[in-house]
């Protein structure tokens, strides 16, 4: 009973009543709740094809986060050519986890304060904040940590300034060509289901895999390795992997975490289109181990 009172007390719902709604805060809101509502649909407008153009879509907008957003990006764990870092970019964009500069500015102070009060999305203030509730709060994403200034290798490009102003517009653009190829049964599978389950998959990482899961590294935090996420993150649930070796490339060490993102990377360095691979010595492994390794 006392645990099911302690989530009903963090719900965002709760928490969010007594504070000032910005503008934003209410776009952002309205945006996620028009998203899960066409879920709603979906059953009634199932389609062979638009499951699948759904599923293709999870698979590429997810690289485009973990592969082009996370790994890339925000950790500058491998270097890919200019043309094929922007494409994974662009797909990350697609997520609706908004534009790569927004993205990898939180997920940089995340790490810089990773589960203290000033940890974007901390653990510290209930699941659901750090799962969802952290969306609709910006001063808590932006403000208190001093807005995008930890981010200026990206603002100096000028395709990651255009993405950023014009964000909106690319969503906009993508559900109409779903729409147009496929009508109803392509734009709720495909805006609707497909960025409803890797935005919860996402969120999930900085949620459950601060709760659930075990620790094989010291790491001064509350990082956990996650078999299930690891599956259906594309990797990403190996996140005491992440935390001990921020920079590393590949976060399924061991042979059996499935981490599908370091295939995709792997597959590119054996063609040539990536170069600069990180990954942890067995030295620093040692270092870093809570058993002996």
């Amino acid at each position: 009973m006392r645990g099911l009172v302690v989530i009903i007390l963090t719900t965002p719902f709760v928490q969010f009543l007594g504070r000032s709604w910005t503008l934003a805060d209410i776009t952002v809101a309205a945006t996620l709740l028009a998203h899960h509502g066409l879920c709603l649909f979906a059953p009634f407008h199932f389609t062979w094809a638009a499951f699948w153009v759904a599923a293709a879509l999870s698979i590429l907008t997810g690289l485009g986060v973990t592969l082009g957003f996370h790994r890339h990006l925000a950790h500058k764990s491998l270097r890919l050519p200019k043309w094929l870092e922007y494409l994974f970019a662009y797909f990350g964009a697609l997520s609706l986890q908004g534009s790569p500069i927004e993205w990898v500015s939180v997920h940089r102070y995340h790490h810089q304060f990773t589960d203290t009060e000033r940890d974007p999305h901390s653990p510290l203030k209930g699941f659901w904040f750090s799962h969802m509730g952290w969306i609709f709060d910006s001063t808590s994403r932006y403000r208190k940590n001093g807005g995008l200034k930890n981010v200026e290798d990206m603002k100096k490009q000028w395709f990651y300034r255009l993405l950023h102003r014009t964000y909106v517009l690319h969503i906009i653009v993508s559900g109409a060509l779903l729409y147009a190829l496929g009508g109803l049964p392509f734009f709720i599978w495909g805006m609707g289901v497909r960025m409803v389950c890797v935005l919860h998959i996402t969120l999930l990482v900085n949620s459950a895999g601060h709760i659930w899961g075990t620790q094989v590294w010291n790491t001064g935090d509350l990082s956990k390795n996650n078999w299930l996420l690891g599956w259906i993150a594309l990797g990403e649930g190996w996140h005491n992997n992440h935390h001990a070796f921020e920079y590393s490339a590949r976060q399924g060490l061991e042979w059996w975490q499935v981490d599908l993102t370091w295939y995709v990377i792997t597959a590119l360095q054996a063609i040539g289109l990536a170069t600069d691979v990180k990954v942890p010595t067995e030295s620093q492994m040692r270092l870093k181990a809570l058993k002996k390794y």
